[in-house]
């Protein structure tokens, strides 16, 4: 009762109620005065009942007057919040633009006009990614990532109708075009990804990003509206793929494409699962004695009818969709465990990708399975690639660091085709390095530019103290050059395949008799 009499309505009632009793007092003492027009029908009594009926029926009908009126206030109001609720529900708070929940809802045939009679509605779909966005997210900051993505909304919102932009999330956009002809898909594609790539300037920094676009059709690739942005998100993978800025058509070869890249995610999960991708080895020759000094451990991943999958193809599968670090740490405890039956001096080579470069728990669970296999860290060299230092500069050096002070080998993996070479020699501290075998062509070749960029990098690697490998060797021109060259480690089919462990002991007694009788 209390918190009634404290609301609007309770306070106006105890208003016209202490109103209408005082006007019912006044009314009672001076009745004769106000109601003389009442004597006529008998004594006071019928004046006092008058006051009694008019006074409260009147507060009444006050009351009922305000009631309704703050009903109509009160109504308003939600409607205004239901308002606005959904614009939340329904929107992107950051780009204003409509969010997933908005597409999903969204009609693409507009209600018809008498113009429209003989069209027949169509829409495109174009998904777009922005091209390096976390690279300038980094470079200007959370902040300054939120004005690009305002500044990328705005600039999408004028190629379309209103409301027919979308924000999906991060970096991901949707645009709609209704009544585009087919010709001019690719045409608009593109417009978009100039529009993108235009410089945009936050504050005094000037950044640049590109963007990817896949497009689809309605009806033509789907009649629901989610089907063709499924497919257009296809096109969309398939075009950042191929490289930046890039716009792709979808096609039905994608959808296969897609279809066999699941089919392949689904049978790699059970290849790990059961162990049935194994490391192979391929030796690593030193060029000054001829002797075996190592094995690169490659994975190798055979089907049941035999055939083979290409690393290639499966170890980006990996990365993508964390399977990386199970297939890893599977990997190297076989190949620890096959190192140990080899001669001390020769050592266990393995690759560590750029996504397993994020993993703080790297260099403990590297030690973890050396030590299980009873092979000594010293024996045991690391391969990083430069791409896989830029991620994270400083948890790379971290990284590194930690493996160094354990007494594991670093190399510097495919030097020469990354980003930085020089500043990452500068920054970490690398065992050896290995010279990418797209240089090696030029001992072949006699392609004057590789040959100055390889002497170049060989005299650096020796101003530095550190040692080199050189990929890719096949044939003993190629061997020639890299021995007068100063190259201290030789790798490549001149020397053998990578094999499985069964066959590198023979290997390795077969090498030991070729150099007794060399």
């Amino acid at each position: 009762m209390r918190e009634f009499f404290e609301s609007k309505a309770g306070k106006q009632l105890a208003v016209l109620a202490s109103g209408s009793s005082l006007l019912w007092i006044i009314g009672l003492l001076w009745h004769g005065t106000f109601f003389g027009w009442l004597r006529p029908l008998g004594d006071g009594t019928i004046a006092v009942l008058f006051l009694t009926f008019i006074i409260p029926g009147a507060a009444s009908f006050i009351y009922s007057l305000l009631r309704i009126l703050d009903l109509r206030k009160e109504m308003l109001r939600q409607e205004e919040q239901g308002k606005r609720a959904h614009w939340i529900a329904t929107h992107d708070h950051l780009t204003r633009l409509p969010n997933r929940y908005a597409f999903e809802k969204f009609e693409i045939v507009k209600p018809a006009t008498e113009d429209d009679d003989n069209l027949v509605p169509t829409a495109t779909i174009f998904s777009v990614d922005l091209d390096s966005f976390k690279k300038v997210n980094d470079l200007v900051g959370h902040q300054g990532g939120d004005r690009l993505l305002q500044e990328v909304a705005k600039r999408l919102s004028a190629f379309a109708e209103e409301s027919c932009v979308f924000r999906l999330g991060g970096d991901e956009f949707i645009v709609i075009a209704r009544g585009l002809v087919p010709e001019k898909d690719e045409k608009f594609a593109n417009l978009l990804i100039h529009a993108l790539s235009r410089p945009i300037h936050i504050g005094p920094i000037s950044c640049q990003v590109g963007a990817s676009v896949g497009y689809a059709r309605w009806p033509e690739h789907g009649h629901e509206l989610q089907d063709v942005c499924h497919r257009s998100d296809i096109a969309l993978y398939e075009a950042k793929s191929a490289g930046a800025n890039i716009a792709l058509r979808f096609s039905e070869e994608m959808q296969l494409k897609v279809t066999a890249r699941a089919k392949l995610e689904g049978e790699l999960r059970t290849a790990i699962t059961e162990g049935h991708i194994e490391p192979f080895y391929q030796p690593l020759i030193d060029l000054r004695s001829g002797k075996v000094c190592g094995f690169e451990a490659l994975a190798r991943w055979t089907l049941d009818d035999g055939t083979g999958v290409s690393p290639q193809l499966f170890i980006p599968i990996a990365e993508e969709t964390g399977l990386m670090t199970p297939l890893f740490l599977q990997l190297l405890k076989t190949a620890c465990e096959n190192a140990r039956s080899w001669p001390e001096d020769v050592s266990l080579s393995f690759n560590v990708s750029a996504v397993q470069m994020d993993d703080r728990l790297l260099v403990s669970r590297i030690l973890e399975i050396l030590d299980d296999a009873g092979l000594p860290p010293s024996r045991l060299e690391v391969e990083i690639t430069e791409n896989a230092l830029i991620r994270d500069p400083d948890l790379a050096a971290a990284i590194i660091g930690d493996l160094h002070n354990a007494g594991i080998q670093i190399a510097l993996d495919d030097f020469g085709t990354g980003y930085s070479s020089l500043a990452q020699l500068a920054r970490y501290q690398f065992d050896k390095i290995k010279i990418d075998k797209s240089f090696v062509r030029s001992a072949r070749e006699h392609d004057d530019r590789h040959e100055k960029i390889v002497q170049a990098l060989l005299m650096m690697s020796q101003g530095l103290d550190v040692k080199t490998t050189v990929e890719g060797i096949e044939d003993n021109t190629q061997l020639a050059y890299f021995l007068r060259a100063g190259c201290d480690i030789g790798q490549g089919y001149l020397f053998g395949k990578a094999m499985p462990f069964s066959d590198t002991m023979s290997y390795l007694r077969d090498r030991a008799e070729i150099l007794k009788t060399a």
